[in-house]
């Protein structure tokens, strides 16, 4: 079965269950938190702990196999009508699950997920086919990030010594220092392999809009967005317009916003999800 990160075992089937997808390289329990502030709410939260390192379910281009792991994992829950709420590729599952099963949803939340529509999605598709995204980042990076490191206080000072880390939640990092790091032959190693990732990144779905054109949504979509988000530029605010219409909101800070503001973030989710599927 899929690894599952749940902090509500043993509790009933009900239909206020959120099942969380979240972003690449950032294992389920980086998200505690938020996670915290849904239960607290009345809502069971649960998440594939890190996608894509189940063998059933390998890495392909356009990620079919990942929402069939995402598709397995919500029907082993035994929970009707969830919603579903994902972070960057979490969010993207997520709406790609919606889509091909639409008996799954009550309401999908997209946290700065990039959408790529149109001319963005055709250039995406050429990247891919000519190998040429394999030399760009953010996979160019990935492929070679440092994946090793003696102590969790060694990884915490790597991290914490970064710009992108600085900005996050002091109490999110020291989630992610837990969550996203394994003992191995005496080291701590990425729980999230940097090739798995690196994968998932030379593999972004360019056939979104062809998907969503042959099995419309039938539930009620909210986006969040990032105010400094890149990866909203770069997949453009088109296709989520077109998703989420009434419900495309702004959140303050980068594509990685849940980790610099947890709190403000999880509210929002509420609030959209209150608004949208009420």
């Amino acid at each position: 079965m899929p690894t599952r990160s749940s902090t509500s075992a043993g509790a009933p089937a009900a239909s206020r269950t959120i099942v969380f997808s979240h972003a690449n390289s950032y294992p389920a329990g980086t998200y505690r938190l938020l996670f915290e502030h849904w239960r607290a709410a009345g809502w069971r939260v649960e998440a594939v702990e890190t996608l894509g390192h189940d063998a059933r379910y390998p890495v392909t281009t356009n990620w079919p196999r990942l929402v069939e792991q995402l598709a397995a994992f919500v029907d082993g829950l035994g929970v009707a009508r969830p919603v579903l709420v994902g972070h960057s590729l979490g969010g993207l599952l997520s709406l790609m699950l919606a889509s091909q099963r639409p008996d799954i949803p009550r309401a999908l939340v997209m946290l700065d997920s990039p959408v790529f529509s149109g001319w963005r999605a055709r250039s995406l598709q050429a990247l891919k086919a000519s190998r040429w995204i394999e030399r760009l980042p953010p996979g160019k990076i990935s492929r070679r990030r440092r994946y090793q490191w003696p102590t969790r206080e060694a990884v915490h000072a790597h991290f914490a010594g970064k710009s992108v880390f600085a900005r996050w939640d002091p109490r999110v990092l020291a989630d992610y220092v837990q969550a996203g790091f394994v003992e191995r032959d005496g080291h701590l190693t990425l729980a999230f392999t940097r090739e798995v990732e690196t994968r998932i990144y030379n593999t972004l779905p360019h056939q979104l809009g062809e998907l969503l054109h042959r099995h419309p949504l039938k539930c009620p979509v909210s986006f969040i967005a990032g105010t400094q988000s890149i990866e909203m530029r770069q997949g453009g605010v088109a296709g989520v317009r077109a998703l989420a219409r009434d419900h495309l909101v702004w959140m303050e800070g980068t594509h990685l916003y849940p980790m610099e503001k947890p709190d403000e973030t999880a509210r929002l989710v509420l609030d959209q999800i209150k608004k949208i599927s009420a």
